[in-house]
């Protein structure tokens, strides 16, 4: 049935839109000339052609050619005078009878004078031109039969006012319609150049399903794509400026402390030697502080100066890979003095990842658990496979001697990258004493 609908459905262009338009308009034209004439011919026929009406004008007529036969002294036989009467025209006969004969006629194709007796006869005059009138003439009393015909000129009439009333009515709907698409154009043009001149949040007239509404879809959809480029350029441009100021202010910290020591180093000298090597020792633990900040800010623009990374995927087992990556971070914690607690999955899973970029994302965790972690307390790494989600839960208590919050986070940015990339998730929960890192996998489905 659905696919019986769209056979059957019509075409939305506006080629196909102008046709049933001008079909449209020629069918309401012809139906407002069917009615206009119709209506016309019955009030023709009820009061033109009414009895009253007929008998009114034909007392007209005789009243007219009576009055110029007497004026002007005209005889019952003097066709030219007859001819010359003011009164004719198409539409009106007037037939002079002598007796039982055809004395005169005024319309054209009448039988001459004299020969009624072998083409008509006064009885067929009088049944189509109706009764006979007697006229005076000078020559004597004569009778006409009046004939009126004016109900043709009137036909006409009304014919050619519900054929102007049909191309009225034809025209108009077409004005309608070029109207509708004109102000469709006008309209998305207007809207195109708020757009134009900046108004990005101008709304976009979506209507129809035309050439135009496509035309105004795509108007929309590159709106909406400037926005969203707008937007990311935004967030990016306000991201870099969090992290340049971050980065300066923790930049600015070990390297104002190094000043400090190369400075007493150099206005002591190296006089007293234990003093030197407390004031080298200090310097050289905050140039490794310099250099860690630097590292972390190389890792960032690495993976974030990239549109999309360049994975190097791999299908593997999910348990041996995570074996061994949390496996060495387990024995790294340890070596530093940790208490790791691990919990791993039941079942078995496969993974398409890049196995280095996953690394790197445990590398940045275990850095930040080596800076704010509190050694006192256990780190626990939980891994669960729910349906066809992996995940990974680090968390730690905070150490209370060091700062809470991480002040750059370029490393937990780095993270969230790569697992997007790898199209997965990472989520972060932290309060003032624990912290919480998740990494969501997807695992491979396996045909059964």
């Amino acid at each position: 049935m659905t696919k019986l609908r769209r056979v059957l459905r019509f075409p939305r262009s506006l080629d196909a839109k102008m046709l049933y338009m001008v079909l449209l308009s020629l069918l309401f034209a012809v139906g407002v000339y069917l009615s206009a004439y119709g209506l016309a011919t019955l009030a023709l026929n009820k009061i033109y052609m009414s009895p009253e009406s007929v008998a009114a004008r034909q007392a007209k007529i005789y009243s007219d050619f009576s009055q110029y036969v007497n004026s002007y002294g005209i005889a019952g036989s003097d066709e030219d005078a007859v001819s010359r009467w003011p009164g004719n025209d198409a539409y009106t006969t007037i037939l002079i009878y002598r007796d039982d004969e055809l004395a005169l006629s005024n319309s054209a194709g009448r039988p001459p004078v004299g020969q009624a007796s072998s083409n008509a006869n006064r009885l067929q005059y009088t049944s189509e031109h109706g009764r006979l009138y007697p006229m005076r003439f000078a020559d004597g009393v004569y009778h006409i039969a009046i004939g009126d015909s004016s109900q043709m000129r009137e036909d006409t009439l009304n014919r050619l006012i519900a054929v102007g009333l049909g191309a009225l009515a034809f025209f108009v709907l077409i004005l309608w319609f070029f109207r509708r698409v004109t102000r469709r154009v006008i309209r998305l043009s207007r809207e195109a150049d708020a757009i134009g001149d900046g108004d990005l949040e101008a709304p976009i007239t979506l209507q129809g399903e035309d050439e135009l509404s496509q035309l105004a879809q795509e108007v929309d959809a590159m709106r909406h794509s400037v926005i969203a480029r707008m937007s990311g350029e935004r967030r990016a441009w306000e991201a870099n400026s969090e992290l340049i100021t971050a980065i300066s202010h923790d930049i600015r910290t070990p390297m104002t402390s190094l000043i400090g020591y190369l400075g007493l180093l150099n206005e002591n000298g190296f006089q007293d030697p234990q003093r030197s090597a407390q004031f080298a020792a200090s310097a050289y633990e905050k140039a490794m502080e310099l250099k860690d900040l630097t590292d972390e800010l190389f890792k960032y623009f690495l993976v974030f100066g990239r549109s999309e990374l360049e994975l190097n995927r791999e299908e593997l087992d999910g348990r041996l890979l995570l074996e061994q990556l949390l496996g060495e971070a387990q024995f790294e914690l340890t070596d530093l003095g940790f208490t790791v607690e691990r919990e791993d999955f039941e079942g078995d899973c496969l993974l398409s990842t890049d196995p280095l970029y996953l690394k790197r994302v445990l590398d940045n965790l275990m850095s930040n658990l080596k800076k704010y972690a509190d050694r006192t307390s256990p780190v626990r790494m939980c891994s669960r496979l729910e349906g066809d989600k992996l995940s990974i839960t680090v968390s730690n208590r905070v150490a209370r001697s060091l700062d809470r919050v991480e002040s750059t986070k370029i490393g937990l940015r780095t993270c969230e990258k790569i697992l997007e990339a790898m199209g997965g998730r990472f989520e972060v929960q932290k309060d003032e004493e624990h912290f919480a890192a998740s990494l969501i996998l997807p695992t491979v489905k396996t045909e059964e």
